[in-house]
């Protein structure tokens, strides 16, 4: 993941040394204040040759699906099978922020990844939903044919991961879930209708040796509560490079196709390329 706390200005030359490392996706934040996840994706992609960039995530409230959409078959025309696109509920104090709350985010988050998948099908699209309203919207130029960009659901809850199974392609979990976190999510959205194809994806903490220990005991501090569960519980990949190398692995075993790493702490680049050898050694 490219932090959202670091300057958008050394996104390109980042993108560049982690597609040297190995590393398959690229993830971008959208969050309230920081950077914009659309204009993120475009300069990480622009500046990589090989790398899948992953947008994490595009609050629904915030991003009418049919801009949305127009945004990412832009990218997918230009740069076809490297993006993948998050969408979520958004931080519900932040969406109050700027007016955009929903009556019913469960509503609106499933009406949103509908018709976004839609347009991005190629297909016009017309919705007349409890928090939605489009009304015959077809994009000129949608992805190629059968190379629509996944999307996926950023959801925590319950019921929205459920959501997720019914709506969309993939689910993207948050930082300091666990293994036993992924399993339940899996469960969710097969409850929800997903089938074998959808896709699980995961963020969590990394934190190499004792001068990440600080930020990331910080990060995860700061995760628990907003999770609303204690710090013993909250999930993060830290100590030496093989002990995170261990905890991404079982992210893997249970379940998680993906697993994006948020280093915590300094050097960045050298915690990434630490723990890449210890999974590749």
């Amino acid at each position: 993941m490219y932090d959202r706390a670091w300057d958008p200005a050394g996104l390109p030359a980042f993108a560049r040394e982690v597609e040297a490392l190995g590393v398959d996706d690229l993830w971008v934040v959208e969050d309230l204040g920081w950077n914009g996840g659309i204009s993120a994706a475009a300069v990480a992609l622009g500046a990589t040759e090989r790398l899948r960039v992953g947008l994490g995530i595009a609050p629904a409230p915030l991003r009418s699906p049919a801009l949305l959409a127009m945004e990412i078959a832009t990218l997918a025309r230009v740069f076809p099978g490297r993006l993948v696109a998050g969408v979520g509920h958004g931080v519900r104090e932040w969406m109050r922020q700027v007016g955009v709350a929903p009556r019913s985010p469960l509503a609106l988050l499933e009406e949103t990844l509908g018709a976004l998948r839609g347009l991005l099908r190629g297909e016009r699209v017309t919705v007349d939903g409890r928090e939605l309203r489009i009304d015959g919207v077809e994009l000129v130029h949608p992805p190629a044919k059968d190379a629509a960009p996944q999307v996926i659901a950023g959801v925590v809850s319950p019921k929205s991961l459920e959501l997720a199974g019914r709506a969309a392609q993939g689910t993207l979990v948050a930082e300091g879930h666990g293994p036993q976190d992924l399993r339940a999510a899996r469960a969710a959205a097969e409850r929800g209708g997903a089938d074998g194809d959808h896709t699980i994806t995961v963020f969590t903490f990394l934190g190499l040796g004792e001068a990440a220990a600080p930020a990331l005991r910080e990060a995860v501090r700061g995760h628990a509560e907003w999770l609303g569960r204690d710090v013993s519980e909250t999930f993060a990949a830290g100590g030496t490079p093989e002990e995170a190398a261990t905890a991404i692995r079982s992210l893997g075993d249970a379940g998680a196709e993906t697993v994006v790493v948020r280093v915590c702490g300094p050097e960045p680049l050298a915690q990434l390329r630490e723990v890449m050898g210890a999974l590749t050694g």
